[in-house]
């Protein structure tokens, strides 16, 4: 298997990293500048204090372990100067696809949408373009707000859309909506171990499956997910579930303690994959730092 180092950089016209360093990160999404926290930049800033506090239209801050108790679980707050709104629409646009999401502050510091993704929206959108006799069907689970979604649908894909969190896959539906012509998805608000299982007992089979697991969650019904312990399993479902033929398969992790070599094993435990790529996803930023932003395996066959 070959290891990559693996940006998006290049593609994107409306987002920027524009600095990182001291567990912080300045960027640019559309014409709004924000500033929130950065677990992996460990190293220092290239830019001064002055910029970092001059530049950002809206700051996360983290509140105290009291302070979310009495916000009722809330992660952090943005401080926002006047002209920055809650929520602003994004486009990403290359030669191969093109799509709107909506954008939003929430108090868990994420604003709708994982930039360096661009790279394998590429990706999916290539081994969707390859000539079938049917129309792909592809599932994408832990889904998030759907730009992968949104990225097999304008491809022609029949997409079937999983997250455990309903407000999530409503968010997901609203981007749907902002792109006129993508035809409708099936959005399912599920445990996706629970769902993997079903689909192979039905004897289901997909064209591309998209795995974007976090290190812990919860399902709908209070399943409980940690990936250390449950990923094997689920690598085993999907490489039940996906087609030999015609086929692609994207894993992304984000998890600090598993390496893209966790990923490899795992691939090639369950898969048969010719040439698979795996390794470290990042981003540069303005100032020239990779920043890494997880691991991933992918192939077509």
């Amino acid at each position: 298997m070959q290891m990559y180092q693996l940006s998006a950089t290049e593609l994107w016209q409306n987002y920027e990293l524009i600095d990182c360093g001291e567990f912080e990160k300045l960027e640019r999404f559309g014409k709004y500048i924000l500033r929130r926290p950065e677990p992996q930049a460990v190293w220092p800033r290239r830019l001064s204090e002055t910029e970092w506090n001059r530049l950002p239209h809206a700051t996360y801050e983290r509140l105290s372990e009291k302070q979310q108790e009495s916000r009722h679980s809330e992660k952090g707050v943005w401080e926002k100067r006047p002209d920055m709104p809650d929520s602003w629409p994004i486009t990403y646009t290359s030669a191969s696809i093109s799509f709107s999401m909506r954008l939003a502050l929430t108090s868990f510091g994420h604003v709708g949408i994982f930039p360096e993704q661009a790279a394998n929206w590429e990706y999916i959108a290539k081994a969707l373009q390859r000539k079938t006799e049917h129309k792909p069907a592809v599932l994408n689970m832990f889904a998030y707000t759907g730009g992968a979604s949104l990225t097999a649908a304008a491809c022609g894909a029949i997409v079937t859309h999983l997250d455990s969190v309903k407000q999530t896959v409503n968010w997901a539906n609203q981007n749907r909506q902002l792109n006129a012509g993508l035809p409708e998805m099936r959005w399912m608000v599920e445990d996706a171990l629970k769902y993997a299982q079903r689909e192979v007992k039905r004897g289901k089979v997909y064209d591309g499956i998209i795995l974007d697991p976090p290190a812990y969650g919860r399902g709908p019904n209070g399943e409980k997910w940690v990936l250390e312990e449950n990923l094997n399993e689920l690598f085993e479902l999907s490489a039940q579930l996906l087609s030999k033929h015609n086929s692609f398969f994207i894993t992304n992790l984000y998890s600090m303690g598993l390496s893209s070599l966790v990923l490899e094993n795992l691939t090639g435990s369950h898969f048969t994959p010719p040439a698979a790529e795996a390794g470290e996803i990042y981003t540069l930023s303005g100032t020239g730092i990779k920043l890494p932003l997880g691991t991933f395996v992918r192939f077509m066959r």
